[in-house]
C-alpha cells in the first residue's frame, strides 16, 4: 500500500509506521445505571358497560362517539315501569292522606286520654292505627323509590367520560340484566405496565425516574416517573409488576402499544467512563490503550483496567485509569504496546 511504502517520519527521524487514532480524554463524569425493560399500554378506563334490568334496546349510540361521564349509552323500553311507577305514585299519595288523617286524630285524642276521658284502651287502638298508617306509608315511598330505580336502571351511563370503542348489541335485542351492551374507553391518561427482574426488587420504588422511549411510533422520549411498585414477584418470570403514568392528550397512542422503558437505577458521580468500543477484552484481560509522551513522540501503551456498569454504548472503569490520560477510542485494534500514534483532528 502506498501509505506503507512512504511512511510517515517521526519526530527522532524514525521511519516506523505511524497509526492514526481518535483519542479522548479521561473526564470524571456522571453515569447513570440504566435498568431496560420493556412495557405495554394500557387504558385505566377501560369498562364494557352492562345493562341493571331486562328489555328491549330502543337506543344506542354508535360506535367512535363521545360520551362524557354519566351520559347515556343505551336506553331499554320503559313503558311498563313508567305505569308501574305512575300505580306506585298514586297509592302513595292515597297512603299519604290516610297517614296524615292518623296523624291528626291521634293529636286530638292525646289531650283528651290525658284528662282520663277516653281510655287505655281507645287510646292504644288510635296508636295502632297511626302506626299502621305509618307504615303503609314508607311502605308506599319505597315502593315509588324502588320504581323509580328501576326507570333509572333502563338507561345504560357512562361512569366516566370516554369513546365508544365496541357496541356489543343492536336496537331491538332484549337483554337480561347484566348483559353486556357497549365498550367505553378513556386514552386521554395512559398507564404502562411492565414487568422489572426480581434482582432489582431494592433499587426500584415510587417516583424512581424512568425514560419512556416512543420512537418506534414517530415519538420522543418521555420523562416519567414510576407510579406504582407491586409487592410480589411472579412466580412463572420471576419479575415485579411497576405503573408509569402517561399523559396522552394528542390521542396518539393507542393501549397494548409495546414501548420500551429505561429505568434509572441510581446516579454514579464522578465516574471514569468510556466508549464500550474502546476497551480491548482477550486472553491478556480487560484494556485499554492510551497515549504517553516518549520524547518527542506519542506512543501507544497498554493498561489493564476493571469495569464496572454498562448502558448505552458507554462502561464505567472503576480502576486502571485515573484523570488526564488519553485513551484511545478508533484504531486501539491496529495498534500494539509502544507504536507510533498520530492523533487525528476533532472533526467538529
Amino acid at each position: 500500500m502506498e501509505a506503507e511504502s512512504a511512511a510517515e517520519l517521526n519526530a527522532t527521524g524514525s521511519n516506523r509506521p505511524v497509526v492514526r487514532v481518535n483519542t479522548i480524554d479521561v473526564v470524571p463524569q456522571s453515569f447513570e445505571e440504566i435498568i431496560p425493560v420493556t412495557g405495554v399500554l394500557v387504558a385505566p378506563q377501560d369498562a364494557s358497560l352492562s345493562a341493571q334490568s331486562a328489555g328491549t334496546v330502543i337506543e344506542i349510540v354508535e360506535i367512535g362517539a363521545r360520551v362524557e361521564k354519566g351520559g347515556v349509552v343505551a336506553r331499554l323500553d320503559d313503558r311498563l315501569v313508567k305505569a308501574a311507577l305512575e300505580q306506585a305514585k298514586a297509592t302513595r299519595i292515597s297512603v299519604t292522606a290516610s297517614a296524615d288523617l292518623a296523624e291528626d286524630l291521634f293529636k286530638r285524642q292525646e289531650p283528651l286520654y290525658k284528662d282520663s276521658i277516653i281510655s287505655v284502651i281507645e287510646f292504644e287502638q288510635v296508636r295502632s292505627q297511626l302506626n299502621q298508617a305509618r307504615a303503609a306509608l314508607a311502605q308506599a315511598k319505597a315502593a315509588v323509590d324502588q320504581m323509580e330505580q328501576q326507570l333509572e336502571n333502563t338507561f345504560v351511563r357512562a361512569p366516566f367520560s370516554g369513546t365508544i370503542e365496541e357496541r356489543l348489541v343492536e336496537k331491538g335485542e332484549q337483554l337480561v340484566p347484566g348483559a353486556p351492551v357497549v365498550r367505553i374507553v378513556d386514552t386521554g391518561s395512559l398507564k404502562i405496565q411492565a414487568g422489572v427482574p426480581e434482582r432489582y426488587a431494592a433499587d426500584i420504588r415510587v417516583g424512581t425516574p424512568v425514560q419512556v422511549s416512543l420512537k418506534a411510533y414517530g415519538g420522543d422520549s418521555i420523562s416519567s416517573k414510576i407510579s406504582f411498585v407491586g409487592n410480589v414477584i411472579h412466580p412463572k418470570n420471576r419479575t415485579f409488576m411497576i405503573e408509569v403514568s402517561l399523559s396522552n392528550t394528542g390521542k396518539t397512542l393507542k393501549p397494548e402499544m409495546i414501548v420500551d422503558l429505561q429505568i434509572t437505577q441510581r446516579v454514579l458521580k464522578d465516574q471514569i467512563v468510556l466508549p464500550q468500543t474502546a476497551i480491548i477484552r482477550d486472553e491478556k484481560g480487560t484494556s485499554v490503550y492510551v497515549v504517553e509522551n516518549d520524547g518527542m513522540d506519542l506512543v501507544a501503551m497498554r493498561l489493564v483496567i476493571e469495569t464496572g456498569a454498562s448502558y448505552g454504548g458507554k462502561t464505567v472503569v472503576t480502576s486502571g485509569l485515573k484523570e488526564g490520560l488519553r485513551v484511545i477510542t478508533v484504531g486501539q485494534t491496529n495498534v500494539s504496546e509502544g507504536d507510533l500514534i498520530d492523533i487525528e483532528a476533532d472533526p467538529s
